[in-house]
């Protein structure tokens, strides 16, 4: 896709904003707080950002590597954009494309264009001459749906839109006409999986995220229809590997080039996530390797709680780790080493009593391989997939 058109889908989706020879993408929902801080991050670091500009202002061809800057934020919540350009956006869609076996897209979008997952659907289509089609989740949710007047269509959803959706019969069939449905932005928990393989829709879970230009992986719906729940093989543009804490790593020319203002060449990126590869390459994805724990919306950190576990001379070891929850996003989850004695819960209690409730484990796993590292790291995808058996 070349610059100039990319350029001018960008300003078409009415949340661009353009300084300096840099293309913004902001939410239009900011507050004043995040307006501030986004302000701060473009004014102070201009300088060390600030590509050579042709005329009309326009970065210059070999000078502007990652003029795009799409927004992000970890655990933290902190505002920070992550470079990209028409180069590794069109290595996203070529992958896409050739996983799926499409020349043509054409999308519904109900995501956002400041996110990632709305933006690229807009990409997608643009450079392959396909049809978009922006609609309003609450008319789609409401029964008035767009007709879909050719083939290929995809869409993208987050799991709360596709568990309501599937409440309603005529929504069921309208989903089936899609060549693709994308469920993304959180976790699937099974119970939901299930329903949509009931219904015969063509679901894929994938795994990507803003600083990869969206899906790295992603499961075919013939896979997901057979039962296969993990997150996909590698599209043909990136490559998946684990390293030895059980950490995603991913290579490949859709890999943004750095966080404004920085900048790197490097083609990898490594995640804040844990995961596996099963033997057919499939990822697996386990859970983030920061180790916060989202439970009911409130940060849990799994140092805090270990701490006080350890105080309650209970353990010889001990981990915590988030599990999927349906109702809660996550649950706290303790595991020890199997082979001693089981913990006495007067004692827990008493060791817990200092923190909140929402940080307190709801079950205590014991764990029969237990797994560090030779640096004595604790491996906590392992304990993950060991709870999760």
């Amino acid at each position: 896709m070349e610059r100039t058109e990319l350029s001018k889908l960008l300003r078409s989706t009415g949340c661009a904003e353009v300084r300096n020879g840099f293309t913004f993408l902001c939410d239009p929902a900011w507050g004043a707080a995040e307006r501030a801080a986004v302000a701060a991050i473009q004014q102070a670091k201009f300088e060390s950002a600030l590509p050579r500009l042709g005329e009309g202002g326009n970065p210059t061809s070999n000078s502007a590597d990652g003029w795009l800057c799409l927004p992000t934020g970890g655990t933290s919540g902190e505002v920070r954009f992550a470079r990209h350009d028409e180069r590794t956006l069109s290595a996203a869609v070529e992958g896409f494309c050739a996983h799926f076996g499409l020349e043509r897209v054409n999308a519904v979008g109900v995501l956002p264009s400041h996110h990632v997952s709305g933006l690229m659907a807009r990409v997608r289509c643009a450079a392959t001459g396909g049809e978009y089609l922006a609609a309003e989740w609450k008319r789609i949710e409401a029964g008035r749906r767009p007709v879909l007047s050719a083939e290929n269509w995809v869409i993208s959803l987050v799991p709360t839109q596709l568990q309501r959706l599937l409440l309603s019969p005529d929504a069921v069939v309208w989903l089936r006409g899609f060549r693709v449905i994308f469920v993304g932005g959180g976790p699937v928990w099974p119970e939901l999986a299930d329903a949509a393989a009931r219904a015969e829709l063509p679901v894929s879970l994938s795994y990507g995220m803003t600083e990869t230009a969206a899906m790295v992986t992603a499961l075919r719906p013939a896979e997901f229809l057979a039962g296969d729940r993990s997150s996909g093989a590698a599209l043909p543009h990136a490559r998946i590997a684990i390293d030895g804490e059980g950490v995603i790593r991913i290579t490949g020319e859709s890999v943004f080039r750095g966080y404004f203002p920085g900048e790197s060449a490097a083609r990898e990126f490594i995640t804040e996530d844990l995961g596996q590869l099963d033997e057919r390459g499939r990822l697996h994805v386990l859970g983030r390797r920061d180790a916060v724990i989202i439970t009911g919306g409130k940060k849990v950190q799994p140092a805090e709680v270990e701490a006080a576990l350890r105080a309650s001379g209970e353990f010889t070891d001990v981990g915590v780790v988030g599990l999927p929850d349906p109702e809660w996003g996550q649950t706290v989850v303790a595991c020890y080493p199997a082979g001693g004695k089981e913990p006495d819960p007067a004692r827990l209690t008493a060791a817990l009593a200092g923190l909140t409730a929402f940080k307190r484990p709801k079950r205590y796993v014991a764990v029969a391989e237990w797994s560090r590292n030779a640096q004595g790291k604790l491996n906590r995808a392992a304990l993950v997939a060991a709870v999760r058996l």
